[in-house]
């Protein structure tokens, strides 16, 4: 028989193998840093999309064109396959004169490439990871190409792949861009502003701000103009400029996180940008339905195929601005087939 010194060291001997396969599945992800290479490469990006965009006439107006048809810009940030593809298939369909399609999929993840629409649609993408500012560097990336390929498109409509639409293309496009603010200032011009949300009186909004660690943020960002809001939002030409003009803060964001708990910075890089350059021209809401009720390690509401109702489409509608709220998450991807059996007679039908 083994005696009990041997057990102890061959047991010892098979857990190690266990420990490599589940020890990274428990601790939580390494940070992801933004290499020299990639962040050279994004300014590249940035710079050109800038002159191009200064140099193609089209930036007359508050929306950022002059263009009788411009277009609205959907920018898809993943790390799996576009499940509801299907369902945004449908939504664009008869429109492709009104819109142009970008993907940013992390190139680690396996991703199945969708047709139709979407073919020929992904961008050249780097790695991303939650909580971590290379998430802010995929969103920028996205805005940049659009910014760079096409002059006409005048709004960027950031979605994730977990995201629906609750409205017809012909809806959304309308709401967006024939029916302008109303500029306080001046009752004879119309005002298009972008819709992101900016919140400053969060509770978790001091652990957030030291995040990357006390007085961090400062002299560029006081905890005074440090703001939260979603990553999803809908920009026009003008702020998808500034956003890939900044460098003054990206500084800032770009550093890694010492509290992950509080660490978020896709959540604040943008509203608090945005915030300091042109409050006035943000809505400080958002277009896309998120429930945080009985949220799990900062994750929403994750809808399941039960809960899928026109019901539920009417109630995501809703909101408390002048606006209805035009897209939704989250959405498990069992859910496509209840969503495209009413989508002609529910989502679609406004």
């Amino acid at each position: 028989m083994f005696n009990t010194p041997f057990l102890l060291s061959f047991s010892l001997l098979l857990s190690f193998p266990l420990l490599f396969l589940f020890v990274p599945r428990i601790l939580p992800p390494r940070h992801v840093p933004i290499s020299l290479p990639d962040e050279l490469d994004d300014l590249a990006l940035f710079r050109r999309a800038t002159l191009a965009s200064f140099g193609d006439g089209a930036t007359l107006s508050r929306l950022g064109t002059t263009n009788r048809k411009p277009k609205i810009a959907f920018l898809f940030l993943t790390n799996t396959d576009l499940h509801f593809a299907p369902l945004w298939q449908q939504f664009f369909q008869n429109n492709e004169e009104f819109y142009n399609i970008y993907i940013h999929a992390d190139p680690y993840s396996k991703i199945t490439p969708p047709g139709g629409v979407f073919s020929g649609r992904f961008i050249a993408a780097k790695k991303t990871q939650r909580a971590n500012p290379t998430l802010i560097s995929a969103a920028r990336r996205l805005l940049a190409t659009a910014l760079l390929d096409d002059p006409l498109n005048s709004y960027f409509a950031v979605v994730s792949q977990h995201c629906i639409p609750l409205h017809s293309f012909k809806y959304v496009y309308e709401s967006l861009l024939l029916k302008p603010i109303s500029d306080t200032r001046s009752s004879s011009l119309p005002m298009y502003r972008s819709f992101i949300e900016i919140l400053d009186d969060e509770p978790q909004l001091w652990d957030r701000y030291n995040a990357r660690g006390k007085n961090v943020m400062l002299p560029e960002i006081p905890f005074s103009r440090f703001r939260i809001g979603s990553q999803f939002f809908v920009l026009t030409r003008q702020h998808a400029l500034v956003v890939i003009r900044d460098r003054r803060l990206w500084r800032k964001f770009r550093l890694p996180c010492l509290n992950l708990n509080s660490c978020y910075p896709e959540e604040h890089y943008f509203p608090t940008l945005l915030s300091m350059e042109d409050p006035d021209g943000c809505t400080h809401y958002t277009l896309t339905r998120v429930n945080w009720t009985g949220s799990v390690n900062g994750h929403p509401h994750t809808y399941r195929p039960l809960e899928i109702s026109p019901q539920l489409i009417h109630k995501l509608r809703q909101s408390n601005s002048s606006y209805s709220f035009m897209f939704a998450r989250k959405f498990s991807p069992d859910c496509l087939q209840p969503l495209l059996d009413m989508a002609d007679n529910v989502i679609f039908r406004d």
